[in-house]
């Protein structure tokens, strides 16, 4: 299954910053599809907590973003329309906690596709 979230509303940051995700449940990883105003990766993986959804780096365990609420290995969910808050970590070299935003899915591709080029091919070879 793969899911298409927007993330924005991170004010605090850019009244205009979003970025569009794809997160593929089958292999927990996520890629960068667009965005503006967010500076992260292109790609990395996912982890499941208490709190929701991890988006992490591809080679680091610290989240970039916290996807409250928003469970990937719930039964009935995710499903398009639904929405939370997302939760932008600063890196270590910015001062505060946190910039809360938005995240929203806007689409669930339950069809497993495989593609001729796939993002999330592994960088060692």
């Amino acid at each position: 299954m793969r899911i298409t979230l927007h993330l924005d509303t991170f004010d605090r940051l850019d009244p205009n910053a979003y970025a569009i995700l794809w997160l593929d449940n089958d292999t927990h990883k996520w890629s960068r599809e667009g965005h503006a105003g967010l500076q992260f990766p292109d790609r990395g993986k996912l982890r499941v907590d208490a709190r929701g959804t991890l988006v992490c780096g591809q080679h680091d365990a610290r989240p970039l973003f916290i996807l409250d609420g928003l469970t990937m290995e719930a039964r009935t969910g995710p499903f398009e329309g639904e929405s939370g808050e997302a939760l932008w970590c600063c890196t270590e070299r910015e001062s505060g906690s946190g910039v809360a935003g938005h995240w929203h899915v806007q689409c669930v591709d339950k069809d497993t596709v495989l593609a001729e080029h796939s993002v999330f091919a592994e960088d060692e070879v």
